[in-house]
């Protein structure tokens, strides 16, 4: 359990996904990541030289990957501090948030920059080198669509991992389909008063289009308008499955920053020094193998137990859903009204860039524990090699 390790009220920003081949397609998630946080940073008036330690989250390579963490700092305006790179799938945020609550809380370091920023759209296609392949032929692989297709592990595709959890817990294609609608009207919640609670966090990208121009990004792009109707008419992806299109996410874009640091820090960068935000704890788990949804629940009550608290005294919880079976389990195995948890939208809703996805979690957990007026929140959310990660933390 962490006791000194805080996030400044306030002290983070979520841009908008974009869905794949989207607004965001083109540029170097890196380089837009660390843009867009350079601009967040001069809209709140922080110099990046207080920073002395940067976590850059990234699961899918860019280019020039090769210098990740201190090259990112150099862009945000960080130049001379040191950093390492962060890669866990879908847990990146949740990862790089631990590392980074460990060393503020060890004084390794006394105010952490975790920036987390993937692009699943145009991902790189690697050539490996096989000199005893027939004729020396190379080995090719797309870092995006074939890790997807594939565990090395198991040899099994995630949906497979998402169908199994179905299968052994009796889940039904009515019960996916209620429960992704709820997503849905949960995630519009979020657009009511023009967007009101997303502009509690997310802040615009500027994306270069020539030399001279550059679009300005607000808003998410390429959320699916759904209903029961559309749902029930959609077939499922696998014969014998539960899920369809509409209930799995879909591969985006999208970067987010999020500072940890002190107590005394963080009451200097919060908008609000009355709401004090600490971590508490963290969780890790792996379940049986193809079996990932599965893991999420583990993670949440290993950081439970850590925290010392039990999941009735959470008052806000958000889980990353990549297919809705993975919200199903998470309420029987923790005994929750699946419809209750969520609040706001989630990956299924709004989609997955991978590295930044639970950062954006985190924070509307965040948001939305604020807005209770105070309390724990706990957000989980499933990674590759049928792995999870949680966190823990206090508001108010």
């Amino acid at each position: 359990m962490f006791k000194n390790a805080f996030i400044p009220y306030g002290g983070y920003y979520s841009s908008p996904f974009c869905k794949w081949q989207g607004s965001f397609a083109n540029t170097n998630s890196i380089e837009l990541g660390a843009a867009t946080s350079k601009r967040w940073l001069a809209s709140r008036d922080i110099d990046p030289a207080l920073f002395d330690y940067l976590y850059l989250g990234v699961s899918v390579g860019q280019k020039a990957i090769f210098y990740g963490a201190p090259w990112a700092a150099s862009l945000i305006g960080a130049e001379g501090i040191p950093g390492q790179n962060v890669t866990q799938a879908c847990a990146t945020s949740t990862t790089a948030v631990f590392n980074a609550a460990t060393a503020v809380e060890t004084g390794s370091f006394e105010t952490t920059y975790c920036l987390l920023s993937d692009r699943t759209s145009n991902a790189p296609h690697t050539i490996w080198p096989n000199p005893m392949g027939p004729g020396g032929e190379v080995i090719a692989e797309n870092w995006n669509m074939d890790n997807i297709a594939a565990d090395p592990a198991t040899g099994k595709d995630m949906l497979t991992t998402a169908e199994n959890v179905a299968r052994e817990h009796g889940f039904t294609r009515e019960q996916a389909d209620e429960l992704t609608l709820r997503r849905y009207e949960q995630y519009a919640e979020a657009l009511a008063d023009d967007r009101a609670f997303q502009k509690r966090y997310m802040f615009p990208v500027e994306v270069p289009v020539s030399r001279k121009e550059t679009r300005r990004v607000e808003a998410d792009e390429g959320v699916t308008q759904t209903t029961a109707e559309g749902l029930a008419k959609l077939r499922t992806v696998q014969p014998e499955g539960i899920h369809t299109f509409g209930s799995q996410t879909h591969p985006a874009d999208g970067n987010a920053g999020i500072i940890v640091t002190t107590r005394e820090r963080a009451a200097e960068l919060s908008t609000d020094a009355g709401l004090v935000v600490q971590v508490l704890s963290y969780g890790h788990a792996r379940t049986k193998p193809a079996h990932m949804p599965m893991a999420p629940a583990s993670a949440a009550q290993r950081a439970l137990d850590q925290a010392g608290l039990s999941i009735d005294q959470i008052t806000t919880i958000k889980n990353h859903s990549p297919f809705i079976v993975n919200d199903l389990h998470l309420a029987k195995a923790m005994g929750l009204d699946a419809a209750r948890f969520n609040n706001y939208g989630t990956s299924l809703v709004f989609g997955h860039p991978q590295g930044p996805t639970l950062g954006r979690l985190l924070i509307e957990a965040i948001e939305e524990t604020a807005l209770k007026g105070g309390g724990y929140a706990l957000v989980t959310g499933c990674a590759a090699g049928d792995s999870a990660a949680a966190l823990v933390v206090k508001v108010g």
